[in-house]
């Protein structure tokens, strides 16, 4: 995986498929409902968090990684409700999320606990290197300075967070398996990304 961050998505963090650049003017269009949705998206990493170190506590290096992570996560979401707020917009309801429900059907059922492991890791590091891309997208593409500047800083503090989840399978797994049920991820992420329509509302 490449660690540069000077390029586009497949580049930048594995990813298949770039974001369609118009995206960032349609998300510009409909600020609340992408700060909500954003909002959402660090509220929801947080807590998955908890559960992958309540599930799988057994697995010390989880617990003690993931731990901090909850925190900033939260400290995100803050961040962004604190956002939505300075701007006299409202958190909306939390909404159906397409692609998460698409990258969670592409996950193993029954089978090994070590196989669900592995893709509950590698899960979020979708999300997570999706969540950057798009966030390097708005940092660049936004007409708002501030919130150009404000999207950059997510995207630096996000930056390992995908490599992270990544590095935690293969200190329990062999590293090869977790390679190649990554790059299977990677293939069937950008087919998720091209059946879904351009839209406006999404961080991811």
């Amino acid at each position: 995986m490449e660690e540069q961050l000077s390029q586009d998505a497949k580049n930048i963090l594995g990813l298949q498929l770039p974001t369609d650049p118009r995206w960032v003017s349609l998300a510009e269009m409909s600020l609340e409902d992408i700060l909500t949705d954003h909002a959402y998206c660090e509220q929801k990493a947080a807590t998955t968090c908890i559960t992958l170190v309540q599930r799988y506590s057994d697995y010390p290096k989880v617990v003690t990684e993931l731990a901090p992570i909850v925190t900033e996560e939260w400290g995100h979401f803050r961040l962004v409700l604190a956002e939505l707020h300075k701007r006299g917009l409202k958190l909306g309801l939390q909404r159906k999320d397409e692609y998460v429900n698409k990258l969670i059907s592409f996950q193993q059922r029954g089978g090994s606990r070590e196989g669900r492991f592995l893709d509950a890791l590698l899960t979020m590091a979708l999300i997570e290197a999706r969540s950057c891309e798009r966030f390097k997208r708005l940092s660049e593409g936004l007409e708002d300075e501030y919130l150009r500047k404000f999207y950059r800083r997510f995207m630096e503090s996000e930056a390992g967070h995908y490599t992270l989840f990544i590095e935690l399978a293969e200190t329990y797994l062999d590293k090869d398996l977790v390679r190649k049920r990554w790059n299977e991820w990677l293939v069937y992420e950008a087919e998720v990304i091209k059946s879904l329509e351009v839209r406006g509302d999404r961080i991811h």
